[in-house]
């Protein structure tokens, strides 16, 4: 089935010419890998990079009879941009240097603009780590149903493009239902709306994309969905510092982040990286937690220190950020997390659930300080 609606989209696409005016977008090579999923279809087309701007009426263009395909119901398509090297003009000249101003020295006529937050939603906080595997999404998924304990209305948007977890976190799968435009209904789980590429795509589908197309993809879930009202958004984003977290910094003015690191070194310089990235591009980092923090046995109780203990509170004084707390690694927080059922939802008196919500209980109170992070106008990336 994909495969012949793969064929009718490059049928179609034939229909729109390229830059040249002359030959089509498919002939000519422009358009990637053509990914098709459940009624979904994703692609992008490559332009010169001078002409990206101009060109945004061919992308509209594409998507427009691609969506006229029987059996096609929502369209992703992206720019994507190249240069070849050395084409092009000679570029101008460098500015002159400038002496560093800092945000709070900086003049009002020269602070950067608000972005346009998402209707409905107060706050929106990114969950970070600079590596892969210290347990983030886990961590989101507790601190999303520690807020709610708390009595706060709370969504999770999951940002890992390459590896979504949050269907499996919450136990939801399915499709999101499509409304009218271009918007989709969220799921829900543990009373939480959710929205995810995990519910586009199956579990072992790889997602081999460009990053144009990851930032066509976290717009649209991020702005056209129908989130309703919320007091806080928990972005789950990807490990490291690409491209999903400069277009959340981009796109939306983020109230903070939240970074997860494991005691040990190796973890701690990759946390270390995220967190000045997000002091770079001016927004808050509200704390560092530190996960696996130490090691519970089942068995005798007894507590072992498998990382090393203390690494995160150490780097966050030494940064001068807060330190938000301690997670120990224990068998019933790893299977409850695979089994859907986090451990704030499935033990909510226990110990381990009575850290997440005091967690959750300092996250929410830096981004309602009217002299913390959400005072603070939305950061602007600019690359000199």
């Amino acid at each position: 089935m994909s495969e012949s609606l793969k064929a009718a989209v490059t049928e179609r696409l034939k229909q729109i010419k390229g830059p040249d005016l002359e030959s089509d977008i498919i002939t000519l090579g422009l358009v990637s890998d053509i990914f098709v999923s459940d009624g979904r279809v994703a692609f992008s087309i490559t332009v010169p990079a001078e002409r990206a701007q101009e060109l945004e009426p061919l992308r509209q263009a594409a998507e427009k009879v691609v969506k006229e395909v029987d059996g096609i119901e929502t369209a992703m398509v992206a720019l994507t941009a190249e240069r070849q090297a050395g084409a092009g003009k000679t570029p101008p000249p460098p500015p002159p240097p400038r002496p560093p101003v800092s945000a709070q020295a900086r003049p009002a006529q020269e602070k950067a603009p608000a972005k346009p937050g998402v209707p409905g939603i107060k706050n929106i906080v990114a969950v970070a780590s600079g590596k892969g595997g210290v347990g983030k999404s886990t961590t989101s998924a507790n601190l999303a149903l520690g807020l709610a304990a708390n009595g706060v209305k709370v969504g999770v948007l999951d940002a890992d493009i390459y590896g979504p977890s949050v269907p499996r976190l919450f136990n939801v799968s399915g499709r999101p239902e499509a409304l009218e435009g271009r918007m989709l209904k969220p799921l829900e789980g543990h009373g939480i709306k959710v929205m995810s590429m995990g519910f586009m795509v199956e579990e072992e589908t790889p997602m081999i994309w460009r990053g144009p197309m990851v930032i066509s993809a976290l717009t649209q879930m991020l702005r056209e969905v129908a989130w309703g009202e919320l007091d806080v958004l928990i972005v789950d984003m990807p490990p490291g510092t690409g491209d999903a977290q400069l277009t959340m910094a981009q796109q939306v003015p983020l109230a903070g982040a939240v970074i997860v690191s494991t005691p040990q070194d190796l973890a701690l310089i990759d946390a270390r990286k995220g967190l000045n990235m997000f002091k770079k591009v001016d927004v808050p980092v509200l704390g560092v937690i530190e996960n696996m923090s130490y090691f519970l046995c089942p068995d005798c109780g007894s507590r072992q220190d498998i990382f090393g203990h203390g690494g995160a509170r150490a780097e966050a004084d030494r940064l001068k950020v807060p330190f938000l707390g301690e997670v120990p690694l224990t068998m019933k927080v790893r299977e409850t997390s695979d089994a859907g059922m986090p451990i704030v939802i499935s033990d909510p008196d226990g110990p381990i659930s009575k850290i997440y919500r005091d967690i959750a209980e300092k996250v929410y109170a830096a981004i309602n300080d009217d002299t913390g992070p959400t005072a603070r106008a939305a950061p602007q990336i600019v690359f000199e």
